[in-house]
């Protein structure tokens, strides 16, 4: 894998054949109050950019930075078992890891796993007339500053965890099947700027219905009061230069670049197969919103259509 292309993790061919190897890593801070949360929560978001790939995770390392005199163990422990149930649940094996002393906590792993070199999926082969496939709702970012403001309800928040633990496994094993055309997981850099990386390593622009890509009830109520992250904000300055918006509002703008935590799969596959990929996605359990579809316009280059909400 290139770097310049931006791609969700590594993957590097074996001599002799046979499966590749697939490495990625990542942690943060807190993003919710429970430990056993936020450690479930950076556990599959460290594991989806294996998913993103096509490939299968085996094995992670923990990553630790702890306030050892400031915060108690035992709730780094939670944050353990947190990371540990979502691996488990993934078929990973936790196979050892690192930690230092470090007066602002962060948790996460490193990941290793396989993926059948001729059915890797990339986000630099995106094709014109390809629809655009998005497996769960954007907020993640407006509601997890929301948590830390004290303004988030207890029911979004409840939800917002249940969307962040959830597993790309399985939406992963729907695009491999039906053969998509490429892939990226929406995270740090938002719905838009994941898509812009993507079309750009592509050579492709894209078109993105605003009114149909999905959002965590209450997520725009939180936006429209205020709760905007940093990130958030980061990711529209970046998408702009290269972005239509027509004559959506600051506020309709920054909610379509918000910034994700563990969230879901950009799936890019041709238009034939779009129906078949959300049969096999709803098969899972797993809510395909088509919410666009890639141009031949310039490289990186995004229109916005619609109004989100």
């Amino acid at each position: 894998m290139s770097p310049e292309t931006g791609d969700d993790a590594a993957v590097f061919a074996l001599p002799g054949g046979g499966p590749a190897v697939v490495q990625t890593v990542d942690f943060f801070t807190p993003i919710v109050d429970d430990p056993f949360d936020w450690g479930r929560i950076a556990a599959a978001n460290a594991l989806s950019d294996v998913y993103a790939m096509g490939g299968r995770p085996l094995s992670a390392l923990n990553l630790v930075a702890w306030p050892v005199q400031e915060l108690s163990l035992d709730l780094l422990g939670r944050v353990l078992e947190g990371g540990s149930d979502v691996a488990a649940r993934a078929g990973v094996v936790v196979v050892g890891g690192h930690s230092i002393h470090d007066p602002e906590p962060k948790y996460g792993m490193a990941v290793t796993g396989i993926v059948d070199p001729e059915r890797i999926v990339r986000n630099s082969t995106m094709r014109p007339g390809d629809a655009l496939l998005l497996t769960k709702p954007l907020g993640l970012g407006i509601i997890s500053t929301a948590i830390k403001a004290g303004t988030a309800p207890a029911e979004l928040v409840a939800r917002a965890v249940e969307v962040m633990t959830t597993l790309n496994a399985a939406a992963a094993e729907a695009m491999v099947e039906v053969g998509a055309s490429a892939a990226t997981d929406v995270t740090g850099f938002g719905l838009l700027g994941h898509l812009h990386i993507a079309a750009r390593a592509s050579g492709v622009g894209a078109t993105v219905d605003a009114s149909a890509v999905p959002f965590l009830p209450g997520a725009i109520d939180l936006a429209l009061a205020g709760s905007i992250p940093g990130g958030t904000r980061s990711n529209l300055s970046f998408v702009t230069p290269s972005t239509d918006f027509g004559a959506l509002t600051e506020v309709e703008r920054l909610v379509l670049a918000d910034a994700q935590t563990s969230g879901g799969l950009l799936i890019a596959v041709p238009a034939a197969r779009a129906d078949e990929l959300q049969e096999r996605l709803s098969a899972r359990g797993v809510e395909g919103a088509r919410v666009g579809v890639v141009t031949p316009a310039p490289a990186g280059s995004i229109v916005i259509t619609g109004r989100p909400g």
